[in-house]
């Protein structure tokens, strides 16, 4: 039970950061490159003084830093940037979809054993996914928007895949913020819009970053070990039936017969890959 509340609230934070963004960048108007360098800078801070506090250490790693570093930051950045147009579920959807993929990917690759109930799950929720995101008139979907969401979801697997070699997951991730502030800064710098940032969005970065992303993510990387990048796949799908739904009450997005639909089928595809084989 332990581990499904922790699941249940990293989930919820994740989604959390898909509203927030959409908010920000495409409610605001706020630069997404602004809003990825923000978030990193402000999650790396946080993380850096908890560090500090319990006394752990910084350790840069070796390759797999690497790895990681620019897992986050392709994530980071293609996230912000579709958010430019997607709606927070939808852009939940892509992503995590994507990020199903990958990890299954990285599961096989890594000679995982994948019971038979976990791949009918998986398949029953991206049955979901793919109804959902079925080209039709009801569901407009931006080509550039989506390539930078899938992009987004790439980053995202590897950057979850690599969790799993962390022994140490809250020095990991801040690790990891460290080292990816400096490119997400120069990138803004480099990259983003001369405009001033709006107060609600820098805000909105803010609580994505310290929160959601900062303290979310060093959990998420205690759990991945426990999980297996399997059921973590799995998992993550309901991010965007919980990002959709925070869509809906926060950002007045609309409910179609769809969503609940896909809804049912991602939910119930996540139940039955967590029965044993």
């Amino acid at each position: 039970m332990k581990m499904f509340l922790l699941t249940a609230l990293t989930m919820t934070a994740f989604a959390a950061n898909s509203v927030l963004n959409r908010a920000a960048v495409g409610g605001l108007g706020m630069d997404p490159i602004s809003f990825g360098a923000i978030r990193v800078v402000s999650g790396a801070v946080a993380l850096a003084v908890l560090v500090v506090w319990q006394n752990r250490g910084f350790a840069i790693g070796g390759v797999g830093r690497i790895v990681s570093v620019g897992g986050l930051l392709t994530y980071i950045f293609g996230f912000s940037a579709a958010y430019g147009a997607l709606d927070a579920g939808l852009g939940a959807l892509i992503l995590f979809g994507v990020v199903q993929v990958t990890m299954f990917g990285g599961a096989l690759s890594a000679r995982e054993v994948v019971p038979k109930p976990r791949w009918v799950g998986a398949g029953l929720a991206l049955s979901g996914l793919a109804w959902l995101l079925w080209p039709s008139e009801a569901v407009p979907i931006p080509l550039m928007s989506a390539v930078a969401m899938a992009a987004a979801g790439v980053g995202w697997g590897i950057y979850s895949l690599q969790g799993k070699r962390e022994t140490d997951a809250t020095q990991g991730t801040a690790m990891n913020f460290l080292l990816a502030s400096p490119i997400a800064a120069l990138a803004a710098l480099s990259l983003g819009r001369e405009n001033a940032i709006p107060l609600g969005g820098l805000v909105l970065a803010v609580i994505s970053g310290v929160v959601m992303s900062g303290a979310g993510y060093a959990l998420w990387y205690a759990l991945v070990p426990k999980l297996g990048a399997a059921r973590a796949a799995v998992a993550q799908l309901t991010v965007p039936v919980i990002a959709m739904a925070g869509g809906m009450v926060f950002l007045s997005e609309p409910l179609s017969i769809r969503f609940v639909v896909a809804s049912t089928l991602v939910l119930g595809g996540v139940l039955v890959s967590t029965l044993r084989a």
